[in-house]
This record gives C-alpha cells, structure tokens and sequence, in this order.
C-alpha cells in the first residue's frame, strides 16, 4: 500500500482553506507546504511497523520501486529517472540513496494562486526560481531547510556562491528535460 497527498493543502485564502505550518505555501506553490508532502509505505514483511524515514524523496521514485517491488526490471525502453527505495523500506541507511538533486517544475499559473516556478533542492539547500515577475526578471530565493524549514529568510544575497552552483545545477536539468522532450 502506498499512500501520499499531491501538492499541499489549499491555501488559497477562502473559507476552504487549509494550514500548511509552520511550511510556506501549499497546493500549486514551489514552497514546502506545496512539495513535502506526506508518504507512507506498507509492504508485508519489508516495512518495519511504526518505521519512520526522513530522507527527501520524489514522485519519480515510485516507478523503480513499484517494479523492484514486484520483481520486474524495467525494460529497456523505459525511461527511469526515479531510483528504488528499497533500501529505505527495508530500514537500511538513510544514506543508502546517496546525494542527488530533486527538482519540481510549475511551468503555468495556477487556479490556487500558484507561479510558473522551478525548484532544486541540494542536500538542505533549495533555489526558487519564480519565472514571472514581469519586468523585474525572475525571482531567486534561496534557503537552508535545516535552519530555515518555513522558508522565511532568502538567503541568495548572502550566500552568492551556492545561489551560483544551484543554478547551474538547475539550468543543466532544464536543458536536459528540454532535450529529453524533443528526442521524444
């Protein structure tokens, strides 16, 4: 059984609203209260009860675990870009994964109020890059999770080095995407 929410509550600011805190944001927005989301896992004689992990993972993670799970190996036609969590539900290191980057891409607007976006996330680190500020040029803001979970303090001019890097990072899996797309 796997169980998991998609994008955050609403918090459109109505009487249907929803709280995501202490998260910023929420369904449609690029903040946490829009990406972390709940997710849980159950399989009989894997999955310790009670078991908890806090390793940050994506929604493209599910395909490679999904076969894993069921012993399939995916063919060679099929593009993986999730990796197994196995390792995870068997309760083996958090490390296990290794270090990578996840990204999320809003490309529209949203009826809930949210911003065409794309977000890395590097370790504690995550870049926010609202597309559409007008004039202005995009919006960068940058944070340490570890300190910072509700995302309250843009970091970008006073760390420029990892403002940098995280770029770069992003710029390259755009392109990459973009790529992947056209070959399509």
């Amino acid at each position: 059984v796997v169980f998991t929410s998609d994008n955050g509550g609403v918090v459109s600011g109505d009487s249907c609203s929803t709280s995501c805190l202490p998260l910023r944001g929420g369904k449609g927005r690029q903040w946490e209260g829009g990406i972390r989301e709940p997710l849980f896992f159950r399989v009989p004689g894997l999955t310790a009860p009670g078991s908890c992990c806090h390793v940050p993972v994506s929604g493209i993670d599910f395909y490679p675990t999904l076969l894993e799970l069921a012993g399939v190996a995916p063919s060679q036609a099929d593009a993986v870009d999730g990796v197994s969590l196995v390792p995870l539900l068997r309760g083996e290191a958090e490390d296990q994964l290794g270090e990578r980057d996840l990204f999320w891409h809003y490309p529209h607007y949203g009826n809930q109020g949210g911003e065409p976006a794309s977000t890395i996330r590097h370790g504690d680190w995550k870049l926010v890059v609202t597309k559409s500020n007008g004039k202005k040029g995009p919006i960068e803001e940058l944070f340490d999770l570890a300190a910072d979970p509700g995302e309250t303090k843009n970091l970008a001019a006073e760390q420029p080095g990892v403002l940098a890097e995280l770029k770069q990072r992003l710029d390259e899996a755009s392109a990459r995407d973009r790529d992947a797309v056209v070959k399509d």
